[in-house]
């Protein structure tokens, strides 16, 4: 029995010491040696030698004159890696798509051709009549509730918006609650079809968007006003305009444009996606440092070229480029933008 016993011990010993012991310090070792840049994290630096992210993990970037990686269903949050699990026939994903496409997309030919929708969705919006009926933003919210309470919760200053609303109204609240009796103490979010459908009422053609301004004290300041042009009407409002014109003649936009990675955390672009985005990149980098538009645009696409890649080595596949690294050589060429 002792014999036995011990045989399993020296064989359990043996095992940990292989598995737990040689074999994780021979990875490391060779890693380390041969492979020190992907085994510590494919960190990426900045001109000034501090690590500014990962090569493997996309993370946001807002300025126009950056290249924008792919929407990111995790907020770019690596602790959080998911898909949005949106359905095709869930409207919040065809919402999402038509936000990003409002404020980009142009026309593909006539008279428009090469000009952004933009300032016709605006002034279609602004005329506040949507399929003939007026009230085009309590149009929006009645028809799509989700999308009305997705807007509450989507920025801590919309929440508190409405709760300020809701406390100037009482007496819509009371009606709602009476309505409402399973929910006696309401939410913002379980207010945000009543609260745009009377904004709508009082604020005809506009709709509540953030606005910053410049404090007493000297610092910005963001409030929520009402609005009537904008990124949050070409954004929110695109699908709508689309329906009451659907014979405009639309240009394509790359699929990752649009639509998040499985992961949301997808680091490339492709360079057809880089591409679309190579107008607002150059133009802005062409105002910051007060150069030819054309030249700029030229020396962006080369570095866009100069780091485009194909899976195996080219052999199959469309070209893709990374975000940050592509952002980073902007930086060295034309410094840190303001």
């Amino acid at each position: 029995m002792f014999r036995y016993l011990s045989k399993s011990i020296v064989l359990l010993l043996f095992s940990v010491i292989i598995l737990c012991v040689i074999y994780p310090g021979a990875v490391w070792v060779i890693g380390q040696v041969f492979f020190p840049f992907q085994a510590n994290g494919s960190l990426v630096k900045a001109p000034d030698g501090t690590v500014v992210g990962s090569r493997l993990i996309a993370q946001p970037f807002t300025k126009d004159e950056y290249f924008q990686p792919r929407p990111s269903a995790a907020s770019y949050d690596a602790s959080a890696s998911a898909s949005s699990t949106y359905a095709a026939s869930n409207y919040l994903l065809r919402n999402r798509v038509a936000g990003a496409l409002g404020p980009i997309v142009k026309y593909k030919s006539g008279s428009k051709a090469g000009q952004l929708v933009a300032p016709d969705i605006e002034a279609w919006f602004q005329q506040d009549k949507f399929q003939g009926n007026p009230h085009i933003v309590a149009q929006w919210a009645d028809l799509h509730n989700a999308v009305a309470q997705a807007w509450v919760t989507g920025d801590p200053t919309h929440g508190s918006y409405v709760d300020a609303w809701s406390k100037a109204h009482p007496d819509l609240v009371a009606k709602w609650i009476k309505d409402n009796p399973s929910t006696p103490q309401p939410k913002a979010p379980d207010l945000a079809v009543l609260f745009f459908e009377n904004f709508s009422q009082d604020h005809p053609g506009m709709f509540p968007s953030a606005v910053t301004q410049t404090g007493a004290d000297g610092k910005p300041q963001t409030f929520i006003q009402p609005v009537k042009e904008g990124s949050d009407i070409q954004s929110t409002f695109f699908d709508m305009w689309r329906q009451e014109n659907p014979q405009a003649d639309l240009q394509d936009v790359p699929g990752d444009l649009v639509m998040a990675s499985g992961s949301g955390l997808d680091p490339d672009i492709t360079l057809e996606n880089a591409e679309f985005q190579l107008d607002r990149v150059a133009g802005k980098w062409a105002d910051d440092t007060k150069r030819g538009a054309a030249d700029v645009r030229k020396q962006i696409d080369q570095i866009l070229q100069a780091n485009a890649s194909a899976p195996f080595g080219g052999l199959a596949g469309e070209k893709f480029v990374n975000v940050l690294e592509v952002n980073l050589e902007l930086c060295k060429r034309y410094g840190v933008p303001k």
